[in-house]
């Protein structure tokens, strides 16, 4: 084992966990131990800024069609069996279940998660697109980190394989610098792992956690939420990191290449897919400091189906509008080639929306103005509402 030790004092930008990504699991303590508690890398093009009635998420593969529908349980990732885990882990340290886990000190409380980026892996050996692979790493940790309004500190890496070889390793570090400098944290060090033998030749494992910090009186923890307010979600650039064990069984299904042009898109699938995550920790601290800002949910697996509610207090639950946002090329194509079930595709992917706000409605006319004025893409998607779980009109 190498570790790699930076030093990187004068250097800044940080991230932390996520929720079953790829068939990872999300168990943080939210304030277990206290007694309470523009993204750079993407470019959205103008049309995306307007707001369109798109169709709703209804399934697209033919009446009649007798193709098996495919889930992600089929592609060998358990939800169900994932929470099951998390119930009896809370037995154990109580508290967990939050996006990222707090440590009061001082003032103020840390904010720590971890996470790795799942079999998108996978295509990454596939394709040879290694320099954004790092990208993907950081921002599962920021993104949920920042949803307790953190800003992060820092972040540290594990880099494993059977064999290193020291240019591909570097191209998939390389990543992690840009999405340190798009999160404005320091990558303070990492870990190097040449085990020979465990991992298959040319492939390599990444896992990584982030520190960040959010005073206490500043944190976000939902717990002021009512029914009446409204959820704000912000764009994705694909699948980001998550779901990947099904995508790769629909391509297989699809008998398409990664090279092939993705089905109504400008981009080959490969391309689609590999899309680097949206890292939205400027974007999302920007919004915290106007105000309003009650809960944020990081829409990574279990969709919009599990992630929301987990940012509700008891007796809450929401409507999602389908037609607010259209439905990126790419998921469409998902849904038809592996003929998956409405539900299915809203509890394993983030369908174009990577990020929920939940914001009071004197706050979400602020920040749609500000879409109206070009500062950024953001939608109305949804209310909150008395009762449980979330629907979808």
């Amino acid at each position: 084992m190498e570790a790699r030790i930076l030093q990187s004092s004068s250097c800044c930008f940080s991230s932390i966990d996520t929720a079953f990504s790829s068939g990872s699991i999300n168990r943080y303590s939210f304030s277990s131990i206290a007694s309470s508690p523009k993204p750079l890398s993407i470019s959205f093009p103008q049309a995306a800024r307007t707001r369109t009635r798109a169709p709703r998420f209804i399934s697209m593969s033919k009446k009649g069609d007798d193709t098996e529908s495919l889930t992600y349980k089929d592609s060998g990732v358990d939800i169900d069996a994932g929470t099951e885990l998390v119930r009896r882990i809370a037995k154990m340290a109580p508290g967990i279940g939050g996006f990222g886990g707090l440590f009061p000190l001082g003032d103020s409380y840390l904010v720590a998660g971890t996470d790795g980026v799942g079999t998108k892996l996978k295509l990454a050996f596939e394709t040879g697109v290694h320099d954004t692979i790092g990208i993907d790493l950081v921002a599962m940790s920021v993104n949920d980190i920042v949803t307790s309004g953190a800003k992060p500190l820092f972040f540290l890496d594990y880099f494993a394989t059977s064999r290193l070889d020291v240019d591909l390793a570097e191209k998939v570090i390389k990543g992690i610098v840009d999405g340190c400098r798009q999160s404005e944290c320091a990558l303070l060090g990492g870990e190097t792992a040449e085990m020979p033998d465990f991992y298959a030749e040319g492939e390599y494992d990444l896992s990584g956690f982030a520190v960040g910090e959010v005073k206490k009186d500043s944190v976000i923890n939902g717990k002021n939420i009512v029914a009446g307010d409204v959820l704000i979600g912000l764009p994705s650039s694909g699948v980001h990191s998550n779901g990947f064990s099904l995508v790769r069984k629909v391509v297989a299904r699809s008998g398409l290449s990664l090279k092939d042009e993705l089905p109504g898109g400008s981009t080959t699938l490969g391309e689609a897919l590999m899309a680097p995550t949206v890292i939205y920790v400027k974007q999302v601290l920007d919004i915290i400091s106007k105000g309003g800002v009650k809960g944020i949910a990081h829409i990574t697996g279990g969709g919009f189906t599990d992630n929301i509610p987990r940012v509700f207090p008891d007796g809450l639950g929401a409507v999602v509008h389908t037609d607010a946002w259209e439905l990126p090329p790419l998921f469409k194509w998902i849904q038809k080639a592996g003929n998956i079930e409405d539900g299915e595709m809203r509890r394993t992917f983030n369908l174009g929306i990577g990020m929920v706000l939940v914001v009071s409605p004197e706050a979400a006319m602020k920040i749609l103005g500000q879409v109206e004025n070009g500062d950024y893409v953001a939608y109305r998607i949804g209310e909150v509402i008395n009762g449980v779980g979330v629907s979808y009109h």
